[in-house]
Formats: structure tokens, C-alpha cells, sequence
């Protein structure tokens, strides 16, 4: 994953964006991050200092993965029964937003995939870097799209342990956090991920794809797709004038 302290955790087809249910277990996976954020909250105290309207970690476009769009792809068809004024600022400031940066996105404008290739990459890492997420409200400060928000967003705040470009582990948290505090008292209050649970609920949305996805990791590893969050939000809205990556005679499943 480009721009986050989060690894890919396996390779996923090309249809990352494709329209397939969301796994009964990503639940579960929400409950336990939630839960551990909880409780490395409780153990850093005040120098966690996260609060509805800190919103210097909602500037900067970053890559979701096959699950992070699948929930949001839930939440925007909750919100658009459920409160569908929110639907339509959220779909609007994602069309503002691609509008603003499609044309320097290094990646497939029609299907919302980003690049594998090291100039896309490369690209990427200069991409929207100081532009705020469709998902923030600009007037509240708020994510409007708090309950279904991607992992890397769940995660963030806290000390994380992640691996660095050369594989080496290390622990790290907002800039924001932790100021004052030493090493130990850093990693005292370290949050575990569930990585194992996350990289079977990818594997559960590859399998609904069918068989290309097979071929493709029997292979060996390859690059994962991703995406980024305004393209997730406009998925299945009326209208939004991108490309499903899976057509009806690829066998994908559509929610």
C-alpha cells in the first residue's frame, strides 16, 4: 500500500473495484480494531491526542485496498437509503475531487485502478498529497463516512508496527501524538492489527471473483490493484461514468 505505514497483504485481481458483497467477517475485523484502538487509547492517555476535528491525517490521497472499497461501497448504499443528502455532498465532493485531480491520477480514470507499474508509483507518491479526503465534511471536520472508513484510517494515531521499504520493522504514529514520550512509553502503548484476519477477507473478495483471480496468484505474486477513496464513494452511484473492471460475462458477483 503506497502512502501508508500499512503493507499489502496479498495480491488481488485487477476487478478491485468490481461490485462484490462485502465479507460477513469484515464486521468482526471492525470490531477488533475498534476494540484495540480503544484500548491503546486507554493506555496512551493524554498523549493520544485524537479528536473529532483533528483533521491533518484527512489531507493527502492514499490507496485502499478490495476490502476498504467494498465497505465503503456498503456504507455509501446505507447512507443513500438512509440519509441520502450525506450521499449526495459525499458523491458530490467526490466528483469535485476528481475533477480537481483526475488528470495528474496515475492510475486507469475509467475503473478508478491505480497504477503497479514504478512510474506509477513514483507518481503516486506526489499525487494530491495536500488535498482533503472527499469523505471530510468541510464544515463539521467529521469523516462522513466514519463507521465504514478504511483500515488505514482505523488505524492511524496510535503506535503501529509496519514494515519499512526494506522490510525492517518498525513502530510508528501520528506526529501530532506522543510528544515528550520516550521509546518505551511509545511501545507500551503500541495497537495490534489483525493482518491474518484482513488478508483472509481479501482472499474471500478475490475468491468471489472466480477464476482469472486463480490463474493470476498461481502465478506468483503480483502488484495489487488499488484505488483511492473518491472512487470508492461513487461506485454504484447513478451516473458515475466509470467502467465496472469485471463485465456481466466474467462470472464477477454484483451487490
Amino acid at each position: 500500500m503506497r502512502k501508508s505505514n500499512r503493507l499489502a497483504l496479498i495480491p488481488v485481481s485487477s476487478a478491485i473495484l468490481a461490485f462484490v458483497h462485502l465479507p460477513a467477517g469484515d464486521s468482526e475485523l471492525v470490531q477488533i480494531v475498534d476494540a484495540a484502538l480503544a484500548d491503546a487509547a486507554h493506555r496512551a492517555g493524554p498523549w493520544l491526542v485524537c479528536r473529532p476535528g483533528c483533521t491533518q491525517c484527512c489531507y493527502g490521497a492514499f490507496a485502499i485496498n478490495a476490502l476498504d472499497s467494498a465497505r465503503l461501497h456498503a456504507g455509501m448504499n446505507a447512507l443513500r437509503a438512509s440519509a441520502p443528502s450525506t450521499a449526495q455532498a459525499l458523491e458530490d465532493r467526490a466528483r469535485s475531487w476528481l475533477d480537481e485531480h483526475g488528470a495528474a491520477f496515475p492510475g486507469d480514470l475509467a475503473t478508478g485502478r491505480l497504477g503497479a507499474s514504478a512510474a506509477d508509483c513514483a507518481r503516486f507518491d506526489n499525487f494530491a498529497n495536500h488535498a482533503p479526503c472527499p469523505a471530510l465534511d468541510p464544515v463539521t471536520g467529521r469523516c462522513d463516512v466514519y463507521a465504514w472508513r478504511p483500515m488505514t484510517c482505523r488505524i492511524f494515531g496510535p503506535p503501529v508496527r509496519a514494515a519499512g521499504p526494506g522490510g525492517e520493522e518498525a513502530v510508528g504514529h501520528c506526529e501530532l501524538c506522543f510528544a515528550g514520550a520516550t521509546r518505551a512509553q511509545i511501545a507500551a502503548c503500541e495497537m495490534p492489527v489483525p493482518e491474518e484476519l484482513e488478508a483472509a477477507l481479501l482472499a474471500e473478495i478475490a475468491g468471489q471473483t472466480g477464476g482469472p483471480l486463480a490463474a493470476e496468484t498461481a502465478a506468483g505474486p503480483a502488484a495489487p490493484p488499488e484505488t483511492v477513496v473518491a472512487f470508492a464513494l461513487l461506485r454504484g452511484a447513478p451516473q458515475s461514468g466509470f467502467l465496472d473492471l469485471w463485465p456481466a460475462s466474467s462470472g464477477a458477483h454484483r451487490a
